[in-house]
């Protein structure tokens, strides 16, 4: 029997609502075999995530999805079979996390100007030890704080690319992210490409050496799929694919088990890279 992959998933690490144990369960709950834990800018989860998985017979894929920049728009990376402990790697998540922070006290500076008066001990409340900082803590304490009804009501009123109070992050290169991949033994893909990249700024994308293209997600409808596939086989990329859970956000509460690759998919990455 094929077995299913989900090779785009967040924890409580960075966005994500469930622990690594909870988020592993329910992915077998929901009959996927393969997961991959991508947290935004952390890899905190993996361990966990991958204890869980021998207990429960899921194989775990060690990941990240990086936030990068590629002629000033905002693009993002999944990472594969990195090595997730290496020291390069570990000193920049630890960097960049520091970052998010800096981001998000603006960004609360700026719904202070537009009467949400939210502090940032309301956003670091929903923020488990070590995890990335990101714009849904800032949206979750909103919604507690009753300014906004939902997460997609704080992005679009107030927090979301070019809101009112949007910033920007200060994102590594693309080229620079790829590279910091491959350095880690690692495998890059463009995450979602439906929502930003096609024609041209895909294939500047692809000439940073991207390995693969993220075919399969819920804001790809069939089309979209069918396009970067064709793309991905044309210039001999591997193809990735998964629910991009967060566990129960106002979007993405159904989508694992609904969104997933095959295990040759999988097995093509593991061919790459020659691991058994």
């Amino acid at each position: 029997m094929q077995r299913k992959a989900d090779l785009h998933s967040h924890t409580y690490y960075s966005d994500g609502i469930n622990s690594p144990h909870d988020l592993v369960t329910r992915a077998k709950s929901l009959g996927i075999s393969i997961l991959a834990v991508t947290d935004h800018d952390n890899v905190d989860a993996i361990d966990e995530a991958i204890s869980t998985g021998k207990q429960l017979g899921v194989e775990i894929v060690p990941g990240v999805e990086i936030s990068a920049e590629h002629n000033e728009r905002e693009v993002h990376i999944l990472a594969y079979f990195l090595d997730y402990k290496n020291e390069e790697l570990q000193k920049y998540l630890k960097g960049f996390r520091v970052e998010r922070v800096k981001r998000a006290e603006k960004i609360v500076e700026k719904l202070n100007t537009m009467e949400v008066p939210i502090t940032m001990g309301d956003v670091m409340k929903n923020v488990k030890g070590n995890a990335s900082v990101g714009r849904p803590h800032i949206a979750f304490a909103m919604i507690e704080k009753k300014f906004v009804s939902s997460y997609i009501e704080a992005f679009n009123k107030y927090i979301g690319d070019n809101k009112p109070a949007y910033v920007k992050k200060p994102n590594i290169s693309a080229s620079g992210a790829v590279n910091l991949i491959s350095s880690c033994g690692g495998l890059s893909f463009v995450a979602h490409p439906g929502r930003n990249f096609r024609d041209d700024a895909l294939m500047q994308l692809i000439e940073t050496g991207l390995d693969g293209i993220e075919v399969v997600h819920p804001s790809h409808n069939e089309s979209d799929s069918a396009y970067f596939r064709e793309i991905a086989g044309q210039y001999f990329l591997l193809e990735s694919g998964g629910s991009d859970y967060h566990g129960g956000r106002d979007h993405d509460e159904n989508t694992m088990g609904k969104y997933f690759i095959s295990e040759q998919k999988v097995q093509a990455m593991k061919d790459r890279l020659f691991i058994s």
